[in-house]
């Protein structure tokens, strides 16, 4: 195989016609006819806009050709590659493991397992897909709240409603992040995901998605139940003996917790059976909502618009005392109300695919240690989250609480700011204008407004008085870390902790990564 990098395409020709394009590129560098050309398959592909208003898409490609070929030497873009595969250990394994929570990391654990041979039980608490988005619908639309069935649980996990970026940090040593996109693209998902430099789906076809590997998972032998809620762990002298779901004892050795970060009550469960946990740092903060031109130009420059380009992303970092960064941008997105329980309420950013709504919102968070908690407790930081949202909820009685960003400095700061711009929110759920100020203590909103003054120097107007504010982002991660061993152990044997909401994992496709890893061990483990 014969990879070539660095390949440039005008952004102003349509990306459909990029595939011919690269073929007589490659064609001259290689000194090969076209039709020698054979499986060009796109590696990856970004968009260089540091020289603007030059914009350029950038590609690596890999190809096969008909004839021997001599590659040049003095080019250090082309060379021949050995594409290694993802492979799944050898089973030992005779168990049928039990996967609590079916978002990314239950599913493709329960994916893997059953597509070599080994069939899980799983059990979401909350509905499939179908009827938890109608849930989400009349939360939304009629303030109607199910603490079962929501933004946060479900079928697909609380990413189901997000943007449905697959971008993560992990290094992919293993190749299992290849492999999660791999499958994702099988599913239902656009195959772009594999090469793009930042891939995202989107929640619309992020739902397909999942139903279609659920359905899968059923076909293959697994078993899926859903309104499944454990409440109960039956440990004996060697380990995990069984587990209580709504009540009911159901007997076995090998629990896969792949439960999310919203898993409250479930972290109050394991504390009580005594499975070790510590705290762990997360941040907290404001959803951001600009002009989604206002973050064009800015990457793109004056006269984007007559280029063939996405619309475009930010990732902002400040260090002025605490971290304050963006998470989980949302180009063309909403801000959602993503709460899960009653009197408390959290906000998520989401986008569809096309992400067309205009505005542009982003998580400006704060990060926060367990000296922050108030406490000593193991699960400080989940009580320290609910304290927050409460105070979020009291300010509007459950609408999303949103004040512009110049209201805001003053109440804080009591400083004012330039307000030029002028557009609506883009929001999922009923919203109310308020001070949010309350919400959070004062040095977070001291921190988070030198944040938003150090990002205002990088993109022009983010810090502008007519940015919209909507409070709260504290779902970030998960406030625990359920300690694990090597083989993914917990210190009760039978109990592997997966995923975001046991503190390994930040987003979709770390979360499935490590849903495949946790399914590797069982596997192997006689």
């Amino acid at each position: 195989m014969i990879r070539i990098n660095q390949l440039k395409i005008d952004a102003s020709i349509k990306v459909e016609k990029h595939h011919d394009i690269l073929k007589k590129q490659i064609s001259g560098k290689l000194n090969i006819n076209t039709s020698d050309i054979q499986d060009l398959t796109i590696v990856k592909r970004s968009i260089d806009a540091r020289k603007k208003p030059v914009i350029n898409y950038i590609y690596s490609v890999d190809i096969n050709c008909s004839r021997p070929v001599k590659l040049p030497k003095s080019n250090p873009n082309i060379c021949y590659v050995d594409n290694k595969e993802y492979k799944f250990p050898s089973v030992a394994c005779n168990k049928k493991p039990v996967i609590v929570g079916l978002g990314p990391a239950g599913l493709f654990c329960a994916y893997m397992l059953v597509t070599h041979g080994i069939k899980p039980v799983i059990y979401e608490r909350g509905k499939c897909i179908e009827e938890r988005t109608e849930d989400v619908r009349k939360f939304w639309e009629e303030g109607i709240l199910n603490p079962s069935s929501n933004v946060q649980f479900g079928e697909g996990g609380a990413g189901t409603f997000s943007d449905g970026k697959l971008n993560t940090l992990v290094k992919d040593k293993s190749g299992r992040n290849k492999e999660v996109l791999k499958v994702l693209v099988r599913f239902g998902a656009p195959v772009e995901i594999l090469y793009d430099n930042k891939p995202h789906i989107g929640t619309d076809i992020l739902k397909t998605v999942v139903s279609n590997m659920s359905k899968y998972i059923c076909e293959q032998g697994g078993e899926i139940h859903y309104n499944s809620c454990v409440d109960g762990l039956h440990i004996g002298d060697k380990g995990l003996e069984g587990i209580d779901v709504n009540g009911i004892r159901v007997d076995t050795d090998c629990l896969v917790l792949a439960i999310g970060h919203s898993a409250r009550d479930t972290f109050e469960l394991l504390k009580a059976n005594n499975i070790n946990m510590e705290p762990k740092a997360f941040a907290v903060g404001y959803r951001v909502m600009h002009p989604q031109n206002i973050i064009d130009i800015n990457q793109y420059g004056d006269g984007y618009e007559a280029y063939d380009l996405p619309v475009s992303s930010y990732k902002v970092t400040s260090n002025y005392e605490r971290g304050v960064y963006s998470f989980c941008m949302c180009p063309g997105g909403y801000v959602v109300n993503a709460s899960s329980e009653p009197g408390r309420l959290a906000v998520n950013g989401m986008s569809y695919h096309d992400r067309d709504s205009g505005v542009a919102n982003s998580a400006i968070i704060v990060q926060v240690t367990p000296a922050d908690y108030e406490s000593d407790d193991i699960l400080a930081g989940m009580y320290w989250q609910r304290k927050l949202e409460e105070n979020a909820y009291k300010l509007t009685g459950g609408a999303i609480p949103l004040q512009k960003y110049g209201g805001f400095i003053k109440d804080v700061n009591n400083t004012c700011c330039e307000s030029v711009l002028d557009f609506e929110p883009a929001c999922k759920g009923e919203y109310k204008y308020c001070n949010i100020s309350s919400i959070l203590p004062d040095n977070l909103n001291k921190s988070f407004i030198k944040g938003m003054e150090h990002f205002g120097k990088i993109i022009k107007h983010f810090d502008d008085g007519n940015a919209i504010m909507a409070g709260i982002e504290s779902r970030t991660s998960s406030p625990v870390r359920i300690l694990r061993d090597e083989y993914g152990i917990s210190s009760t044997p039978g109990i592997y902790p997966c995923g975001e909401g046991a503190g390994y994992a930040g987003g979709i496709t770390s979360a499935a990564m490590d849903g495949i890893y946790i399914a590797e061990c069982i596997a192997s483990h006689k």
